[in-house]
């Protein structure tokens, strides 16, 4: 991988993981929903121009946008008010552990003993995160991402089922033209009048709308899909062990968190675990025989 395509896909997971720190301060005054819907309107005013349209596939975009994103997302940032970022982002990186799950059940895909030991492991690591002193009380937050996790494997299912119609830019820009109407209609029926606290708003609220339309949302998976379009999946994977290793840094740095030592031991072998899962070392090492032999 050339050095200049490295940098780009390093954007990915910094941008995405410093967004989960930057939405945990935005939920200071947006509530999920509202939040998340600003977000994938911003997102789609920005990407929509670029992408023709879905031709075909929008009552099919409409459930995978209510799935995949309305849903999902609103379970897993409502999660995210509840408890401390730390502990939260790494609970996320059990989507990997029921998208493997989900994807043998649905699609009959037969994970492999690497995985299986992956899965295992990661298991493992959310279980020791659970058993932090510093996560008592907070099991509606906790339960609440674990299910936008669960939800999101199948949300990823109904994606695979396109057998890639649409291009993941495109599917990017769509999902939040529909994704984000949903959101905040939903935020009105459940939350109430949104007015009083858009208006009430201060700038930094602004500034994080902002940041994860544009810069998570928008920056963030045009760089992926960069990358993704040069690259085998199996080599560009690994970058995102480094989203949660980000998203602490900021939550460390900027949000003041004091993560427990039992959440960090934890997050360490369900990254670890991740990365069993993700990595393919047979791939990687066949690359690299072609390329240096």
């Amino acid at each position: 991988m050339q050095f200049r395509h490295i940098l780009i896909a390093l954007i990915v997971p910094l941008t995405w993981g410093f967004g989960f720190t930057f939405a945990k301060a935005g939920l200071g005054h947006f509530s999920p929903l509202l939040l998340m819907g600003m977000r994938f309107v911003l997102a789609a005013i920005v990407l929509a121009w670029f992408v023709p349209l879905p031709r075909g596939h929008f009552w099919t975009l409409c459930w995978i946008s209510f799935i995949a994103a309305t849903l999902q997302y609103g379970l897993t940032f409502s999660g995210l008010a509840l408890m401390a970022a730390t502990p939260a982002v790494l609970l996320v990186q059990s989507e990997v552990i029921f998208g493997v799950i989900i994807a043998a059940i649905l699609l009959g895909e037969r994970p492999s003993l690497r995985q299986i030991l992956g899965i295992v492991m990661a298991s493992c690591g959310v279980v020791v995160i659970l058993g932090a002193p510093a996560l008592a009380g907070q099991w509606l937050g906790i339960g609440l991402v674990l299910s936008g996790a669960l939800v999101w494997a199948f949300g990823q299912v109904l994606i695979r089922r396109l057998d890639g119609a649409l291009g993941g830019f495109q599917l990017t820009a769509w999902i939040g033209v529909m994704a984000g109407p949903q959101m905040l209609l939903a935020s009105c029926l459940i939350d109430g009048n949104p007015l009083p606290a858009i208006q009430a708003a201060p700038i930094e609220a602004w500034l994080t709308v902002i940041y994860l339309g544009v810069v998570m949302t928008a920056i963030g998976y045009s760089a992926w899909y960069y990358v993704l379009a040069r690259y085998p999946v199996p080599m560009v994977m690994p970058v995102l062990l480094l989203l949660p290793v980000a998203a602490i840094f900021g939550a460390v740095t900027m949000l003041g968190e004091v993560p427990d030592p039992m959440v960090l031991a934890g997050g360490m072998v369900v990254i670890f675990g991740v990365g069993v899962v993700v990595v393919e070392p047979a791939y990687l090492l066949a690359w690299w025989r072609k390329k240096t032999g």
